[in-house]
């Protein structure tokens, strides 16, 4: 993990947030290299999930959220971890982290017994701090999409199963935020709710676990290095039937990377107006201030009732990770030398290809490499550099350690025979190419 921190500071991908002030435990900005990056992977996971389909519909709800949303989802009663504090030290800790009954932090074992804390952000609505018009920072995406069902039901005319994704903001107050990354206070999730007929949810539920799967290993993760968790019934969240937790071996251990929740009817059954209406399976509290009806027409008997939900649900800065992770590599080099190589795949590098002039202060080279470079850039296939500082190697070794999929130096070659030498980042293999066929080759590079 060491190694990931320090390259993720040197290189611009990761900052530790307000750092200047001595930072902020849990927070974290993400660099220049960084957003691009985390930008990638959102638009791989939207593609896959909007785009590539024709029964998902896209959302930006709201991060603010009305208490009345998070009473009925049961986040204001259940939404706790088990706090313990250091009666020595003061410091205060989720009690399933604590090992041997000893603090963390001092060794003593002088704790107080578990208490449930509530891990959301208040926030104070108005002019006015009367404790009384409040709201709280989304703990999870997911309950503005099932708010917003009938919204997007009515505006698209979808008909079931079909989902409804989103990509945001979400805020916990975690005890112990921890591993970089990992586990912050605020951080970005990526969740799809998709709609079925109750009885073909367990069929739908494994469409799903498997899909999710393949889409990681497209990201540069090794099926071998994922595995399938079944939650025990006794750990299951109160909304889930069932959950499959795709697992990641992450530097500090195997963690859950992505879950898949069976959440059964409990979710648009809570929020329904009517709830004595219909046949819900769940177990929910009474909602008497809901003004929309959350229901379908069965497709049988054209009954009413309540769907079925499957969530796949992950966590943007943990997938960032991963693949971070994954892609890290020390290759030893035939001079007894070393070099660090992240090996993304190409659709996920922050930078697509950097354009290198052999000589920076010769004026035509410099212009050709500019000409390319705008050539190439508006393709749209992601960011593309002009290294002008006229070191190839350091060029060369700074663009292995991002992850740039190729180089293009630019020499005096090019002024006399129009070509290029394009040098792979993962063989380090140069090749000749034509400037004219570079837009095709540079396609089909970032595509693959």
């Amino acid at each position: 993990m060491e190694e990931l921190v320090s390259l993720c500071k040197r290189r611009g991908f990761v900052f530790q947030s307000n750092e200047i002030y001595g930072g902020m435990q849990g927070l974290y900005d993400y660099g220049p290299l960084g957003v691009e990056l985390k930008n990638n992977l959102k638009a791989a996971w939207w593609s896959s999930m909007v785009y590539d389909r024709d029964d998902v519909e896209g959302l930006d709800a709201s991060i603010l959220s009305k208490p009345s949303v998070l009473k009925y989802s049961g986040h204001e009663d259940t939404f706790t971890d088990p706090l313990v504090d250091c009666k020595k030290c003061k410091g205060r800790w989720r009690a399933d982290h604590i090992k041997d009954k000893a603090c963390p932090g001092c060794g003593s074992a002088d704790l107080t017994k578990p208490r449930p804390f509530n891990l959301m952000f208040k926030t104070s609505v108005g002019p006015v701090d009367d404790g009384k018009s409040f709201a709280y920072l989304r703990p999870e995406t997911a309950q503005q999409i099932f708010v917003n069902f009938k919204n997007v039901l009515d505006s698209t005319s979808k008909s079931m199963p079909f989902g409804i994704a989103q990509i945001g903001k979400a805020f916990r107050n975690e005890v112990t935020p921890r591993n970089f990354i990992f586990r912050t206070r605020e951080f970005e999730q990526m969740e799809l709710e998709f709609f079925v007929e109750r009885g073909t949810d367990e069929k739908w539920h494994d469409y799903w676990v498997k899909k999710r799967l393949r889409w990681w290993c497209e990201q540069g993760i090794p099926e071998g290095r994922l595995k399938l968790f079944d939650v025990p019934k006794e750990d299951l969240s109160h909304y889930s039937k069932k959950t499959v937790d795709i697992m990641y071996s992450f530097p500090h251990g195997e963690e859950e990377l992505e879950g898949i929740a069976n959440r059964s009817d409990f979710d648009l059954g809570s929020h329904t107006k009517n709830q004595t209406g219909f046949e819900i399976h769940a177990k929910v509290a009474e909602n008497k201030e809901s003004t929309a009806k959350l229901a379908v027409q069965n497709s049988k008997d054209k009954s009413w009732e309540v769907p079925y939900v499957i969530e796949p649900s992950a966590g943007l800065d943990r997938g960032f990770l991963a693949v971070l992770n994954e892609a890290y590599k020390t290759e030893s080099l035939d001079n007894d030398k070393e070099r660090l190589v992240l090996s993304l795949a190409p659709h996920l590098s922050p930078i697509k290809a950097a354009i290198i002039p052999l000589k920076k202060n010769n004026e035509d080279l410099v212009a050709l490499a500019k000409k390319i470079k705008r050539s190439l850039q508006s393709l749209r296939l992601g960011r593309v550099v002009l290294e002008n500082s006229g070191n190839i190697g350091k060029n060369y070794r700074r663009h292995d350690e991002v992850g740039t999929p190729v180089c293009i130096t630019v020499d005096f070659d090019s002024l006399d025979n129009n070509t290029v030498t394009i040098r792979d980042r993962d063989s380090m293999e140069q090749e000749s190419v034509p400037i004219d066929s570079l837009e095709n080759m540079f396609t089909n590079i970032i595509s693959k």
